[in-house]
């Protein structure tokens, strides 16, 4: 990364900058003091400021989408606040005052809940029965569809896996007591099929919208997206993923930066960045580069609950 670039990403929210220091090998105590600012100034400070009394945020739990709690708590975790903030904690105790009034749990949100509660470290006393029937869910091919109903040769969908897996690295990483790893290389292995992105069938990009990467990715599938699951989690670069890594790298602009992508339509509590280049996308890509690259292996993190999982 050359100065100029570094130097302009350092001029950002301090979400970005502490991404740009993890890029530059930064000792684990630099990279941690950037990112606790995460909750006291910029991005993440408005977030927090827009917390209700009760502890949620927006007019519901999950929607309308996208200023819920349950999608702001999102974007917190993708900012990187640091785990046990209490508008954090407060706010899962709200997801799970709601999910205890669930008659037919949705694999996706069930998945978003236990990203959330490991990744923001609350103590939720059911977590272990809610990742039991999230492993229950998956299908024969590996991945997860959170309209199989039942049929488990129905073919997966890449939006409900990417969050399954996100869900279970989590869990694993806040030392959760079932063995997830098991059928988190089978999901993985459901990815590589695809070459990541690909329908195994014609070849063709499978979810047209995935190869633009919009700050947030909601509850979709995106090419971006799926290569930071397989570099946080710690999985060997396979070659069935340089194609994916391909898009990334041709999505550069000649500046050396990516750009901002409109996000998903739907009220927001504010745009990150103005069209043009993206400090935040160029962060994040520079970060799955770099691992590709084999220059940048995982920070090892220390398991037990509220280890942070980054995004």
């Amino acid at each position: 990364m050359s100065a100029e670039l570094t130097d302009w990403l350092l001029e950002g929210d301090p979400a970005i900058r502490w991404r740009v220091l993890e890029h530059r090998d930064a000792a684990e105590a630099e990279v941690a003091r950037e990112r606790a600012r995460v909750a006291a100034e910029g991005w993440g400070a408005r977030l927090l400021a827009e917390q209700r009394a009760d502890g949620g945020w927006g007019e519901g739990v999950y929607s309308p989408k996208w200023t819920s709690t349950t999608y702001t708590l999102l974007r917190l975790l993708w900012l990187g606040l640091p785990p046990g903030h209490p508008a954090a904690l407060r706010g899962c105790e709200r997801l799970w005052d709601w999910q205890a009034g669930w008659r037919a749990p949705e694999t996706c949100i069930v998945s978003i809940l236990v990203r959330l509660t490991c990744s923001h470290g609350y103590p939720a006393a059911r977590l272990d029965d809610v990742v039991a029937h999230l492993l229950g869910q998956q299908q024969a091919d590996g991945g997860w569809n959170c309209a199989a109903r039942g049929d488990r040769d129905k073919h997966s969908s890449f939006h409900t896996s990417i969050q399954a897996l996100e869900a279970l690295d989590a869990y694993g990483g806040s030392g959760g007591r079932l063995d997830t790893g098991p059928a988190m290389r089978r999901g993985q292995d459901f990815f590589l099929a695809h070459r990541l992105y690909r329908s195994h069938r014609t070849g063709a990009v499978a979810v047209r919208a995935s190869t633009r990467f919009p700050a947030f990715p909601e509850w979709h599938f995106d090419v971006l997206r799926g290569l930071e699951h397989f570099r946080r989690s710690g999985a060997p670069r396979d070659e069935r993923l340089a194609d994916a890594v391909e898009v990334i790298r041709n999505a550069r602009r000649r500046d050396g930066r990516w750009s901002t992508y409109s996000p998903y339509p739907g009220k927001q509590w504010f745009r990150l960045e103005p069209p043009g280049p993206s400090r935040w996308n160029t962060a994040r890509a520079l970060l799955v580069l770099k691992w590709w690259a084999g220059e940048h292996p995982p920070r090892p993190a220390p398991r037990g609950p509220g280890r942070s999982v980054p995004w």
